[in-house]
């Protein structure tokens, strides 16, 4: 039985044996007036101001906000040098002016869908045909709809196309950035015969598509792929969500969203329909400002500004993992390409070991990018740092992915910062027991790897040095150590008390590495228990504010008090904020 236990600590070990985890502290508590955070983005402001006094950025408006979960911590908004003189918008550019979000709408498609899952209206689960008539029964095309789920369809999984009625080179203008011809790419001319006669297929973008079109064309048309296949990137699943969302709620799209949203997160400024043009920025042609989207507006159809959708990254921020039980909002559901992206529903997520200055712990941002002819947009959630960032820029986009750059690592680096001196501050130091007669003592540090063990002596053993370590799994070519982790819960769930973390070997990476499974880990925080308690579970109790005062070491059946702890540990954090 002994070797039985000793295997499955063994094997426990083996596979937690990985590079250091994701999660290395709970998400940062902001002052918007910390140095550290005025530092960033004074820096930023500085290189954005730069990006757009290029010359090809000169018509280039933009605001950029960035939110924690709690309250808006900084922005920057810029007004174009060269303006459109011949639709005179808003005045001067702040956090209330209203830009064309485009495909960021289908975040806000997905969570109408959420809501009215989670009220029994419908299952995430169910095939979208149960829901729109108009997809049973004989058709053109050989899509196969009762295959084809709510879920699929708002995780770009259904392998459906992507559009009906834009990007047909048909109707190339250049008034909307479409500025060749079709035959000089050796098409041939064509009749219009059986295509639609609405949007790009209508005289000025005009009458806006409806929902008889809508359906006419996808049922006439093959698949790319097969449902859940493969991710390929579709406008079609979201205005057939849209149309799902009106059929179970008895509102049109505009007002679910509008009532559902716009209203309860007081998105004041936000709609779906075109505000007067004093409200927006309108960029120099070619722009999209004034079309009605109709029926594709779930998918690409609201305006916003920097202040509303602060507003619902913050919600997202507070709410992803409680909408409804059937998913994580903030889960990849499916690979990209290449090897850093994923699909999410709807988002788009990157994982990067490249965003801090000295860990190559992985960062993922959860985004969801749009575009439209003259306005580029994203909003992006980075839920490990309780961060929220909205950039929108109208005009020329040359300078979008500079801003982009700039802001999301800039504000992770300095997010990071603080988190690691709030880690100091709060939980590194020594802790020992109480009693005498007990050798028992655990010393903590914090640095770019995040809370990590650099003593733990039980019972006068030295655990980091014990000879069942590098049995277990603990590499001996190269370095390691343990690695604390958060949880996110708590002992006592009602009251908030007890924060449970679980530590585990972590490996230093070395330069050079190369092998295929070098960078393979499946992660496994539970390892081994010992008379029922997990053996690497560490409870941390606060006695004041946010400073913890004992470290409960639950298989080792001691509570330990925090003694020679960082000379700053008495201090909360608003008295500490500025020395540490």
């Amino acid at each position: 039985m002994l070797l039985f236990t000793l295997n499955v600590l063994c094997v426990a070990l083996a596979s937690a044996a990985c590079y250091e985890p994701n999660e290395a502290h709970p998400p940062p508590n902001y002052d918007a007036n910390d140095p550290v955070l005025q530092d960033a983005f004074a820096f930023i402001t500085q290189s954005l101001k730069t990006a757009v006094n290029e010359p090809d950025s000169l018509a280039t408006s933009f605001s950029v906000e960035v939110t924690s979960s709690k309250e808006s911590l900084w922005s920057l908004h810029h007004t174009a040098l060269r303006r459109n003189l011949s639709r005179p918008d808003i005045p001067e550019v702040n956090g209330d002016a209203l830009y064309r979000i485009a495909s960021i709408t289908k975040a806000f498609t997905v969570l109408g869908i959420l809501y009215q899952h989670e009220a029994g209206n419908l299952s995430l689960d169910d095939p979208v045909d149960r829901y729109l008539e108009g997809l049973s029964g004989k058709q053109r095309g050989s899509i196969p709809w009762k295959d084809i789920t709510l879920r699929t369809l708002a995780s770009q999984l259904s392998g459906i196309p992507r559009d009906f009625a834009q990007q047909d080179l048909l109707n190339s203008n250049p008034e909307f950035g479409v500025g060749f011809n079709p035959w000089d790419l050796g098409l041939p001319p064509i009749s219009r015969e059986g295509l639609p006669e609405c949007d790009e297929f209508g005289e000025n973008y005009s009458p806006p598509c409806g929902r008889k079109d809508l359906l006419k064309s996808v049922t006439s048309k093959p698949p790319l792929f097969a449902p859940k296949q493969k991710s390929t990137y579709s406008n079609l699943a979201f205005e057939l969500l849209g149309l799902v969302i009106a059929n179970v709620t008895g509102k049109t799209y505009e007002d679910y969203i509008h009532d559902a949203i716009f209203k309860p997160l007081d998105m004041s400024k936000s709609t779906l329909s075109k505000p007067p043009d004093s409200a927006g920025v309108i960029p120099i042609n070619p722009q999209y400002w004034y079309v009605d989207e109709g029926i594709q507006n779930p998918t690409g159809g609201i305006y916003s500004s920097s202040t509303d959708l602060s507003k619902f990254l913050r919600y997202v921020l507070t709410h992803y993992n409680g909408i409804t039980p059937a998913l994580n909002w903030m889960h990849a559901v499916s690979p990209s390409e290449g090897l850093n992206s994923f699909y999410g529903t709807p988002w788009e997520i990157f994982r990067t070991d490249k965003a801090l200055l000295k860990s190559r712990r992985a960062i993922t941002f959860n985004a969801k990018s749009g575009g439209l002819p003259g306005y580029t947009s994203i909003i992006v959630t980075v839920p490990q740092y309780d961060i929220g960032i909205t950039i929108l820029v109208a005009g020329p986009s040359q300078a979008f992915l500079q801003i982009f750059d700039t802001v999301a690592v800039e504000v992770v680096r300095a997010a990071e910062e603080v988190a690691i001196r709030q880690l100091q501050q709060r939980y590194a130091g020594t802790y020992v027991s109480g009693d005498p007669n007990l050798n028992s003592s655990l010393t903590l540090t914090a640095d770019h790897r995040g809370l990590v063990v650099e003593e733990f002596i039980s019972n006068s053993t030295d655990v980091l040095n014990s000879p069942l370590l590098p049995a277990a799994g603990a590499p001996s070519d190269k370095p390691w150590f343990l690695q604390l982790t958060p949880t996110l819960l708590y002992r006592n769930e009602t009251e908030q008390e007890g924060e449970r973390w679980r530590f585990y070997i972590a490996e230093e990476r070395l330069e050079g590495e190369g092998k295929v499974l070098d960078d393979f880990c499946a992660a496994n925080v539970d390892m081994a228990s010992y008379g029922g308690q997990p053996i690497n579970e560490i409870v941390f109790w606060r006695s004041e504010g946010n400073v913890f005062k004992s470290a409960e070491l639950s298989a080792f059946r001691v509570t330990l008090s925090r003694h020679d702890s960082d000379k700053h540990a008495h201090l909360s954090d608003e008295q500490g904020i500025l020395e540490l």
